[in-house]
């Protein structure tokens, strides 16, 4: 099948490298994306919001025959959603990289705005399970292939109006959590918890890594998102 992958914030589609050859070696067909006014400074991407970065991947859909599956990490599980949201017939099943399902209107979050756009913050700025698997050099990766985020993406909020969505297939590889405990944890955001409920599939497969395992444990990562697609096709 057709994976379109969609990155969080501040990557690009080189953040998939490392997945690529599970994915590929399993007969399937990756496409890593890049989101528009990924580093353009803020006369250049001022008036990009998450509807842009939505209209890109349901663009991406529309030039294929066949529904696809869509991957996506952290703060790309609202683009994914919201392409559902406009393309509940075209896509197969998401695959969401430690995020859960946003609700209408919700938004990914809030971070610092520097000259008009939202660069990569601080590690400190992360949860410590979140960062645990990344060693000084991984860090250090990181932080060369980020780019900064159009200002209104992390905050604009993501419309969702069909009610076709639900119908479609998840999967969250989640960091570290379980079902029981994702759950449990969503006790806190009712209106994600009530949007994760009304899905009628949903499985949730820990990993036992933290927020980047695209780069902590690739082929952990391409495997799980195998299986995923490969159960439910």
């Amino acid at each position: 099948m057709d994976i379109l992958l969609i990155p969080g914030l501040w990557l690009d589609a080189s953040s998939w490298n490392d997945v690529l050859p599970t994915l590929q070696d399993a007969g399937h067909r990756p496409v890593p994306l890049t989101m528009p006014g990924l580093g353009l400074p803020a006369p250049e991407s001022a008036d990009i919001g998450i509807t842009d970065w939505v209209d890109a991947v349901t663009s991406e859909i529309d030039r294929r025959a066949d529904p696809v599956v869509l991957v996506a990490h952290s703060g790309g599980g609202n683009v994914a959603w919201g392409a559902v949201d406009a393309r509940p017939d075209r896509v197969a099943r998401v695959v969401l990289v430690d995020t859960v399902l946003p609700a209408d209107g919700g938004s990914i979050s809030e971070f610092p705005l520097v000259d008009g756009v939202v660069p990569f913050p601080d590690w400190e700025t992360f949860d410590a399970p979140d960062t645990a698997d990344l060693d000084t050099p991984t860090r250090e990766r990181i932080v060369a292939m980020t780019a900064s985020v159009p200002g209104r993406v992390p905050t604009d909020p993501l419309p969702l109006t069909d009610e076709r969505r639900h119908r479609v297939p998840v999967t969250i590889l989640s960091g570290a959590l379980d079902d029981a405990q994702l759950r449990t944890m969503l006790r806190e955001w009712p209106r994600y918890a009530a949007e994760l409920d009304a899905v009628v599939e949903v499985d949730v497969i820990p990993l036992g890594s933290g927020h980047w395992p695209q780069y902590s444990m690739p082929t952990r990562l391409g495997e799980a998102i195998v299986t995923a697609v490969d159960g439910g096709t």
